[in-house]
């Protein structure tokens, strides 16, 4: 009988993504609106996420740099699949009251 793997942990997998910054702008993904949802499965986790704009020049290095964290910060080995999607766009709205306060916008806009 072989041993299932275990589950990912959600909190660390938060806390990953929370590390990974987009360069241009200096916020974590989260907070910035790009994570649109996780699944998790027995050594695997998946991550839906999108970028401001299709044409961001940093979408390469944002999707390696969630690879990169999820898996440091699982104490199992994960494998990660990080999906693109454009819809629903991504627009200021998605992005969290800390976000919007370090453009200096109000939490309403």
């Amino acid at each position: 009988m072989s041993e299932k793997a275990p589950l990912p942990d959600v909190d660390r997998i938060e806390e990953a993504l929370r590390q990974v910054i987009d360069p241009e702008v200096g916020i974590n993904i989260v907070d910035l609106g790009l994570v649109y949802g996780v699944e998790i499965a027995p050594g695997q986790v998946g991550v839906e996420m999108t970028m401001t704009t299709p044409a961001c020049p940093m979408t390469a290095y944002l999707t390696d740099a969630v690879t990169q964290a999820i898996q440091q910060y699982q104490q199992e080995p994960v494998d990660v699949t990080v999906k693109l999607v454009w819809d629903p766009p991504w627009h200021q709205g998605m992005m969290s009251d800390e976000a919007k306060a370090h453009f200096g916008w109000r939490a309403g806009r």
